[in-house]
């Protein structure tokens, strides 16, 4: 089976063209796509299928767990679908776990997808790692963060290992770790430790989780818009009066790529 390699901000994913759902992945076979090491690397796997004429985003983790949504993800498979030829350029939506996402595709230049709202849950959290812990906020972009503010990115360490988040009932299945410093008026630098994955390059959902928790941190009011830099590149997320996020950023397909060996039974 050809699938296709690509990333946003270098949040690599394989996507696998599947529009009448007929390529089951199983969960071990995802996880064996994924690994940098023995197969063909990547921070996920990205299933394009159709159900009831409307496209979905069968996402995965690098480790096979599900996700509900991702936003570097979603504009790769976007940036796929228009430019192979498959949904004409301009602005339509594909569903996910999270709901229905409209973007905005041009044939070139940066993608923009409204992520819907994103929510301050109102608990104070901490998280640690490299002997140091941070206190910060418990946001969700239908996917769960904790975001803390650090004085020096370098206080991070390697993030090798997840980070202890407390308290913990309060992520019953995982969360995602964004570590940030506002550099300068509205730019911001991040890390994050996504569960099912790791550290990556970026995060779509984090970038969004990031901009409200500025916002909250600085004691600034919506509508709001902050420049995000994660290790990968540079991403814009605005955030209107009504906490409704718009990430806007770069997506790029490298090459196909052959997964038929790791999808023997």
């Amino acid at each position: 089976m050809i699938a296709t390699y690509g990333h946003g901000t270098e949040n690599d994913f394989v996507l696998v063209f599947d529009p009448n759902d007929e390529h089951s992945i199983t969960t071990a076979q995802t996880a064996a796509i994924c690994d940098r090491e023995s197969g063909i690397g990547a921070d996920g796997l990205i299933r394009m299928i159709k159900r009831d004429g409307k496209w979905f985003m069968d996402y995965r983790n690098a480790d096979g767990s599900l996700a509900e949504m991702c936003g570097n993800g979603i504009r790769v498979m976007a940036r796929y679908l228009v430019e192979r030829g498959h949904q004409p350029e301009g602005i339509f939506a594909i569903n996910t776990r999270d709901g229905v996402k409209h973007l905005r595709v041009p044939l070139t230049d940066d993608i923009s997808v409204n992520m819907g709202q994103v929510t301050d849950e109102g608990e104070a959290i901490t998280a640690a790692t490299n002997g140091h812990i941070w206190n910060g906020y418990n946001i969700s972009v239908g996917n769960p963060h904790a975001v803390v503010f650090v004085d020096e990115m370098a206080e991070i360490g390697a993030l090798s290992e997840p980070p202890v988040v407390r308290p913990r009932d309060s992520y019953p299945e995982g969360v995602n770790v964004e570590f940030v410093k506002i550099t300068d008026g509205n730019s911001i630098q991040m890390r994050v430790y996504e569960r099912g994955s790791g550290e990556t390059r970026s995060c779509g959902t984090g970038t969004c989780a990031v901009a409200l928790a500025a916002t909250l941190h600085t004691k600034g009011k919506l509508p709001a818009t902050w420049i995000i830099n994660p290790p990968g590149g540079r991403l814009e997320v605005s955030i209107d009066g009504h906490s409704n996020a718009t990430l806007t950023g770069p997506a790029v397909l490298i090459r196909d790529v052959d997964i038929s060996r790791f999808l023997v039974e």
